[in-house]
C-alpha cells in the first residue's frame, strides 16, 4: 500500500449530524474509538481505529465556521451539503511514514486549520472534481502507536487496513490519478458512490459486510 514514505492515515465518509450511521458499524462488531472536533472548521467526527489507519464519519456541526474564509476553500462544506446530489462523500488523508516530513503525491495548496499546530500544514489536492473524493496530506509524521488509548481490536475480523477502492463516475483527474499511481487508493468507474475497504493480505477473499444503505461502504476481509 505505501510508496516511499507516504501512507494512508485515514479515510472519511461525510454523514448525518452526530453520525447515527456509526451504529451500523457497531452492529458489525467494530469498537468505536474517541470522537473528535475540528475548531474553526466547523466539523466533527466519530472514529473507528485499526492497527495502521482509521475510518472517520464526519459531519458539519457549525455551518458558519464551515463556510468561513479559511475553511471554505477546502470544499468540505460543499461535499457534505451536496453529498446527496452528486458530490463525493469521501475523503482520503495521507501522511509520511516514519519520523521525517514528506511531500504529497499530488499538486496541492496549504490549508492551516486552527486545530492543527501552526507549523503543520494540511495539504489539499487541487484540480479534483466534487464528484471525486477530497485528498489531503497531513505533514505530521505519526504512527497509530501515537494513540495507544484507542481500541484497535474488534470482534469483526478487521485488524489492518490493506486496500481502499473508491467508485467515481468517470476516469480520475490528475490528483486522484497520482494517488492511484502511488498505489495508495484504487478507483473504479461506477455511477454511485461506494467506498470499499479491505483488511488482510487478500482483501475480499473470505468475507464482506455491506453497510448500505446506512453508509456507502463495503468492508472486505
Amino acid at each position: 500500500m505505501p510508496l516511499g514514505v507516504t501512507v494512508l492515515d485515514h479515510v472519511f465518509i461525510l454523514c448525518s449530524p452526530g453520525a447515527p450511521e456509526a451504529a451500523a458499524l457497531s452492529r458489525l462488531g467494530l469498537t468505536e474509538g474517541s470522537p473528535n472536533t475540528h475548531p474553526g472548521q466547523g466539523t466533527a467526527c466519530r472514529r473507528f481505529f485499526f492497527r495502521n489507519a482509521y475510518l472517520a464519519l464526519v459531519w458539519v456541526r457549525d455551518v458558519e465556521q464551515a463556510q468561513n474564509s479559511l475553511s471554505k476553500p477546502s470544499r468540505l462544506f460543499e461535499r457534505w451539503s451536496e453529498r446527496q446530489t452528486g458530490a463525493s462523500p469521501f475523503g482520503v488523508v495521507l501522511r509520511p511514514d516514519g519520523d521525517e516530513p514528506g511531500t504529497p503525491p499530488f499538486a496541492s495548496w496549504q490549508y492551516r486549520p486552527r486545530y492543527l499546530p501552526s507549523n503543520v500544514p494540511l495539504e489539499v489536492a487541487v484540480g479534483t472534481r466534487l464528484s471525486e473524493p477530497g485528498f489531503f496530506y497531513l505533514g505530521l509524521p505519526r504512527r497509530r502507536a501515537d494513540s495507544p488509548e484507542q481500541p484497535i481490536e474488534h470482534s469483526a475480523p478487521l485488524r489492518e487496513l490493506t486496500s481502499v477502492r473508491i467508485s467515481i463516475p468517470g476516469p480520475p483527474t490528475e490528483s486522484p490519478g497520482a494517488v492511484a499511481a502511488a498505489g495508495l487508493v484504487s478507483f473504479v468507474v461506477c455511477p454511485g458512490p461506494l467506498l470499499e475497504v479491505g483488511f488482510g493480505p487478500k482483501p475480499g477473499s473470505t468475507g464482506a459486510a455491506d453497510v448500505r444503505p446506512e453508509l456507502p461502504l463495503v468492508l472486505r476481509w
